[in-house]
């Protein structure tokens, strides 16, 4: 292993509360504590919809980047920016990519088929490419044209919790963690609590609004279903308090609609949660079936049959919990992530600086 200097541009605030800004954040201390001397570099938080002035404004501070140094680039940015501009970039680059900007749910089709060209082409330009799932890994491989030895997946890290010693909340808490955003299928959620309004129980959908208007639709239809009683957007928490969620829900659920990872999956593996989510995406490769339910996006009727399934089956119930705990014991720590990309750093390095 060697190490060396090397920048990575994330775009906004790096203490954001989602699953990407996580993965870096720790990726970025795994990395330091390997010997890596990196330096944040903090782009406009607009991406992946930034107005000219940012993208101007992040193509200079790329640009300012040595020749010698090489640059890791996070996906929000590097799908989204004028390609012409980042083919000037100097630095080799790594490109740091948790999912296709295109297939963002929610997208106007034509935005959509421009951020999969903008994308398609800027990846020609990176000289590695990482991402965080052997899925991922395929989708680059088999609709963006990368070639599978450009490619290294760096699965998320994990830092084992210690849960207080809490009761199960009763009625049972069935737990939801993902942006508020329309890919995170929380109105499918929401009609699926609706189907088992005649059973005992009360949820907490934690996330960061993302989309407003999402945000806005998700509370009327949670009022307009009767489930204001029942159903709080607790919006972002502090990890305390997202902590002991973990250890007093009785389900983890999430209905999304696409996911590249997902690292609350982990999480709620880690607690020892029985699992209901959707079949999409990494989900497959992430949760284990013994570990949960997994079912086709956008099934309310199905999802609120598998929600149903694990509220009234105690045994089914324990049996899901104890696989989620041994996948859990199982997940990668973030010394095994900055593995991988401190393994990028050195092959890009040493091919830039081959003469």
């Amino acid at each position: 292993m060697t190490t060396g200097a090397c920048a990575f541009a994330i775009p906004g605030d790096l203490l954001t509360k989602t699953g990407g800004y996580i993965y870096e954040r720790n990726l970025i201390d795994a990395l330091r504590a390997r010997g890596w001397r990196v330096r944040h570099i903090e782009t406009p938080a607009s991406f992946p919809h930034p107005p000219p002035g940012d993208e101007a404004a992040t193509l200079r501070l790329l640009h300012e980047v040595p020749t010698e140094e090489p640059l890791i680039v996070d996906g929000l940015v590097f799908g989204a920016i004028d390609t012409e501009g980042l083919a000037r970039i100097r630095a080799p680059m790594i490109a740091m990519l948790h999912h296709p900007l295109g297939l963002e749910a929610g997208l106007p089709p034509d935005r959509a088929r421009a951020l999969i060209a903008r994308e398609t082409s800027n990846l020609r330009l990176a000289a590695h490419v990482v991402v965080p799932s052997p899925h991922v890994a395929r989708l680059l491989a088999a609709e963006f044209g990368v070639a599978a030895k450009d490619i290294s997946v760096a699965l998320p890290g994990f830092t084992r919790p210690v849960f207080r010693d809490l009761p199960r909340d009763d009625p049972p808490l069935i737990l939801s963690v993902g942006l508020i955003a329309a890919r995170k299928g929380h109105d499918v959620l929401l009609d699926a609590l609706a189907r088992i309004a005649d059973l005992d129980w009360r949820a907490e959908i934690v996330g960061r609004v993302h989309e407003p208007a999402v945000a806005a639709a998700l509370s009327a239809q949670r009022d307009r279903l009767g489930l204001a009683d029942r159903v709080r957007f607790a919006g972002c928490v502090p990890d305390a308090e997202l902590h002991d969620l973990y250890a007093r829900a009785t389900l983890f659920a999430l209905a999304t609609r696409y996911e590249g990872y997902g690292m609350v999956f982990g999480e709620a593996l880690l607690a020892g949660l029985p699992i209901v989510t959707c079949a999409t995406g990494a989900v497959p490769e992430t949760v284990p079936a013994a570990a949960g339910m997994l079912l086709p996006p956008d099934d309310a009727s199905a999802f609120a049959g598998a929600l149903r399934r694990l509220l009234t089956d105690p045994a089914g119930r324990a049996a899901c919990a104890c696989a989620a705990s041994r996948a859990g014991a199982a997940l990668p720590d973030w010394s095994d992530t900055a593995a991988v990309m401190g393994a990028a750093l050195d092959r890009v390095a040493a091919r830039h600086a081959a003469p």
